[in-house]
């Protein structure tokens, strides 16, 4: 149970603004980086392989000395047809941070520890934990129950604790993580990162329309709906936006996994997590990862406070 030493640099806060799709760019990731914590996008934020590569150098190009690292995730998918010459870019680049989704595959793995980098790969349910672990990965993100975009239905103790009895890796924990204090509260679950998606939705670097973060604003956790209807893999949206798009969700239709369709889909139709109902503003992501910080010191001279060990 621990950070890998290559993330570690720059690091002031064990957290993850996780990859989120049309709304991760490098202005928010390079923001982050510099703030002291890990920023991450997805490569098909990017319509090309080239623009891809052109993100990856200017995000290189504009990091402080003492930035933390940054990351980047791929979707290991027979869905995706960019992703072999996506992880080429990525290899010639040594990013330091791979994040994959629907697929923990060996290969990838070996590639990505071939130059040094580290792979973090998301589950949201024991199986994907126990395939990914088996590949080699050197991190699980626990996707659990209330996190914005895929994600899981598993209460985040069960899920922690049962991963934690066959995998001795990186726990990354995901799921309505939006302050410094839920920060601590995953440390002390036993995880050794929080990943924060929704909280980053509501910076002013984040790609996000106007009318998106107010939605998040306007949310609570009542208002998030967990269903497959839009992307073909479960995933939580906001009520307001699935009405909007014509979608009843008291009558969700089936939907297949199609990359095309997906990219449509979440143009108009929102994801956030149940977290949305802690989240009252929009900030630059230094002044948010500031605050988090902050929270994030209180929380824990609280509890020592409350309950000292010596």
């Amino acid at each position: 149970m621990a950070i890998p030493a290559s993330l570690q640099k720059g690091l002031t806060l064990p957290v993850i603004s996780s990859p989120m799709f049309l709304v991760s760019g490098p202005d928010l990731v390079v923001e982050a980086c510099n703030a002291g914590i890990i920023g991450t996008f997805p490569s098909l934020n990017q319509r090309t392989t080239e623009g891809y590569r052109d993100w990856l150098q200017e995000i290189k190009g504009r990091l402080s000395p003492d930035a933390a690292a940054f990351g980047v995730n791929h979707i290991v998918h027979p869905t995706n047809p960019r992703l072999m010459a996506d992880m080429m870019v990525s290899v010639e680049e040594k990013a330091p941070l791979i994040i994959t989704s629907l697929g923990a595959v060996r290969d990838v793995v070996d590639a990505v520890h071939g130059y040094g980098g580290v792979v973090f790969h998301d589950i949201a349910n024991i199986r994907h934990a126990r395939k990914a672990a088996e590949a080699g990965v050197d991190g699980l993100i626990l996707v659990a129950n209330g996190a914005g975009g895929h994600a899981g239905i598993i209460n985040p103790f069960a899920l922690i604790n049962e991963v934690r009895s066959f995998y001795d890796g990186t726990i990354i924990l995901a799921g309505a993580i939006s302050t410094g204090q839920d920060v601590a509260a995953a440390l002390m679950m036993g995880a050794d990162f929080a990943y924060m998606g929704t909280r980053f939705i509501n910076t002013t670097e984040a790609l996000a329309p106007e009318a998106y973060k107010q939605m998040v604003i306007d949310s609570g956790a009542t208002d998030i709906v967990h269903t497959p209807a839009v992307s073909g893999i479960p995933a939580n949206f906001m009520t307001k936006s699935l009405v909007e798009n014509g979608i009843d969700p008291k009558h969700l239709p089936e939907h297949k996994l199609d990359m095309g369709d997906e990219a449509k889909a979440w143009k108009t139709v929102w994801s956030a997590g149940q977290g949305a109902g802690a989240i009252h503003d929009v900030v630059p992501t230094a002044e948010l990862v500031a605050r988090l910080r902050q929270e994030f010191a209180q929380a824990t001279e609280q509890f020592s406070a409350r309950f000292p060990t010596g």
